[in-house]
């Protein structure tokens, strides 16, 4: 991923500044926009890069939304429990409506009355890569193999969907599968470095 400075215009919703090392970029790429103390903040990706992200959720109750960038949209699952790097666990995976692109490096609160109200954490985020030739053809099967490359989650991963909206979240045995509880062991933010409780005093 290439890390670039973005200035936005809440206004009109423009991109003004958008460059690094003598070079401009203007279109063609994926961003996902961050806010955090003061002026939105992008992260750029080349656009051979997927995105995915992981955000902490506490709303109604605490989960993890997982979304992948697909066909100029993030596709979003809520897993109560979190992902899990062993590969005995399944994780349940609900999903959920997708989520524009912009949304993607959120972290902060969302304000009461609004869809989703509470705490948001940036947990984790990279890139991802299928492993299907056809992406839309493995969900319609219900079966989503890829690899992630992020801060905390890396290697194998597959979706499988069992009923419904819901499906199964399971690491792939290779070497990055652990027994290690990445969610405890890695709470903080991969955006602040903050706790959930850091994030949440924003509201106070």
């Amino acid at each position: 991923m290439l890390p670039f400075a973005v200035r936005w215009e809440p206004k009109n919703g423009r991109r003004t500044t958008l460059e690094s090392g003598g070079r401009s970029w203007t279109r063609g790429l994926s961003l996902l926009y961050v806010y955090y103390g003061g002026p939105m903040v992008a992260t750029v990706m080349d656009v051979a890069f997927l995105a995915f992200v992981v955000q902490k959720h506490q709303a109604t109750t605490l989960h993890y939304d997982f979304r992948l960038e697909w066909d100029g949209v993030l596709l979003s699952w809520a897993v109560p429990k979190g992902p899990s790097l062993n590969p005995a666990m399944k994780r349940l995976a609900r999903a959920v409506e997708d989520h524009p692109l912009s949304y993607g490096g959120f972290e902060g609160i969302i304000p009461k009355g609004q869809y989703g109200a509470g705490t948001v954490m940036l947990w984790d985020r990279g890139t991802w890569t299928p492993k299907e030739p056809d992406v839309a053809a493995a969900l319609a099967k219900g079966e989503l193999r890829f690899s992630l490359n992020g801060t905390k989650l890396h290697g194998d991963w597959v979706l499988i969907r069992f009923k419904g909206p819901s499906w199964l979240l399971i690491k792939q045995r290779d070497s990055y599968a652990s027994t290690a509880e990445v969610t405890g062991e890695q709470p903080f933010s991969v955006l602040s470095n903050r706790s959930m409780a850091e994030i949440a005093k924003e509201a106070s």
